[in-house]
């Protein structure tokens, strides 16, 4: 028999960046009965849920739920958009990025990859003004769509959108703005409306703090207009039919009901809480965890301080040390698992998730378990990266505090 709860003593330190730890709280609530998704009680969880992410976008335009991962989310936004052919400007800031790219080609786009010429591999963000240089140069408008991530997970940048729009409205061009936000939503402030994005595209599995299984696509009347006459083939992805249905509370197909239970608890968390608090906390994290990296010596992948990521902290190791030797120490010897370097950086750095059901001892944690690893790989550090984080957080309260017991 398979054993999937195989540790010991304790629980497993989760510290990729998504999935993240899902909160006891979710988990009971998706244990409960599945229940008639034609029935009424269903379409009334269906209005809520939809109602409660619209607020979690900050938009008043629909936002498309499927049972799919965010690649299916990717595709959806491309497909329900796009014609075959379309000429589309996508900014390759990490590993999602550039397998974004790589979807858009496969399903019959063209694609045209953009980066900052003169950066270091992966370590900055979008740069809206070669954007805004590039759509003044297209004067046939032949470009239909401009492509970014919000949060590549795969670096620990996060990029400024509203300086994409603004790049897009200053070279007056009619090309619709399409943004992953897979690991940024409910963990990074995401404003879909008041950044004029057209089609912003989500999953269950990040800042939400779900299973993965659910995906999202945010979307604009500018975006619904351009879909009815997108020419790329669609059927389950197609956004008319969900639209429809999503009046009363249902879907066209099967949705995933247990995990819609959960995301009707996600929502509650974090409304409860307030985004704004959501947002601050996971910044006070970030910053405690980049100040252990600063302690240790070693480099933050984001070279960038203007857009740290407040979701995880890439770490390089340096020249000659495995990056994924390390997390295997840490992983087999502490029981943490750490986020492992992928494409163009892979055995260069580890990725530190700090989003979602997290907290500071939670933290202290898996940061004592990163600098024990790295001492027992061999990396000389330059100090405590334990002790630094310890102080940051001492020093700095949280926004809300610790409920009192009744």
């Amino acid at each position: 028999m398979l054993t999937l709860d195989f540790h010991p003593t304790g629980r497993h330190f989760l510290q990729i960046p998504g999935p993240s730890p899902v909160p006891d709280r979710i988990l009971r609530a998706m244990s409960l009965p599945t229940i008639d998704h034609r029935g009424p009680e269903f379409g009334a969880l269906g209005l809520k849920v939809l109602a409660d992410i619209r607020k979690i976008f900050q938009t008043k335009q629909p936002v498309i739920i499927y049972p799919a991962s965010g690649t299916g989310a990717w595709e959806a936004a491309l497909v329900n958009t796009l014609s075959a052919g379309d000429h589309v400007l996508m900014y390759e800031t990490g590993h999602f990025a550039a397998l974004w790219q790589k979807l858009a080609t496969r399903i019959g786009l063209k694609t045209e990859v953009m980066t900052d010429p003169g950066a270091e591999v992966w370590r900055h963000g979008v740069r809206a003004d070669l954007i805004e240089e590039r759509l003044k140069a297209d004067t046939q408008h032949s470009i239909k769509a401009v492509c970014v991530v919000h949060n590549e997970t795969s670096t620990g940048v996060t990029s400024n959108i509203a300086a994409v729009r603004k790049a897009i409205d200053a070279a007056r061009h009619p090309a619709l703005l399409l943004v992953d936000t897979i690991s940024g939503l409910a963990s990074a402030e995401y404003k879909h409306d008041e950044w004029g994005v057209d089609v912003s595209i989500s999953g269950s599995q990040k800042g939400l703090m779900l299973p993965p299984g659910i995906s999202f696509n945010a979307v604009s009347s500018k975006a619904l207009e351009a879909s009815k006459t997108a020419k790329l083939s669609k059927a389950f992805w197609a956004w008319d039919e969900i639209i429809e249905m999503n009046k009363t509370g249902y879907w066209p197909s099967t949705p995933n009901t247990n995990l819609l239970y959960g995301l009707n608890e996600a929502c509650d968390m974090l409304l409860e809480h307030g985004l704004d608090v959501v947002f601050a906390r996971h910044q006070r994290w970030a910053e405690g965890v980049r100040a252990a990296v600063r302690a240790w010596g070693l480099q933050i992948q984001c070279a960038d301080a203007a857009v740290y990521s407040p979701i995880l902290t890439g770490v390089m190791t340096p020249e000659g040390v495995d990056a994924d030797a390390v997390r295997k120490i840490i992983y087999e010897r502490f029981d943490c698992s750490l986020g492992t370097g992928l494409g163009k950086v892979k055995g260069k750095m580890f990725r530190i998730g700090h989003l979602g059901d997290c907290n500071d001892l939670t933290l202290m944690a898996a940061l004592s378990g990163c600098e024990m690893g790295l001492k027992l790989a061999g990396v000389k550090l330059a100090g405590s990266g334990v002790q630094a984080a310890m102080d940051h957080f001492s020093s700095h309260a949280a926004v809300v505090p610790l409920r009192k017991a009744a």
